[in-house]
């Protein structure tokens, strides 16, 4: 296994990791935002406000993409576990 496979595959998996979690991650970001412009026009200072709202939202994205994310994962492994013999031959 040569140092240019390992890094190959440290960048593929870095880029499935980062397609997966960038839809949560930005979901989660927007409405944390909105929430905290809301809780600073109105002068909420409650922390709990905004857990509600992204875990409702979180679980919407989940159902929505959650598809396309274990597609993402399986076609991940099915390549890798297809590429074994070419990695260590």
């Amino acid at each position: 296994m040569t140092p240019e496979t390992v890094m190959d595959l440290a960048h593929s998996m870095l880029l499935v990791t980062s397609m997966i979690a960038a839809p949560l991650l930005l979901v989660a970001l927007v409405v944390g935002l909105v929430i905290g412009m809301l809780q600073a026009a109105t002068q909420i200072n409650e922390a709990t406000l905004s857990f509600i709202p992204k875990i409702l939202l979180l679980v919407l994205t989940l159902f929505a993409i959650g598809p396309w994310m274990l597609k993402m994962l399986i076609d991940f492994t099915h390549d890798l576990y297809t590429n074994i013999p070419n990695v260590i031959g």
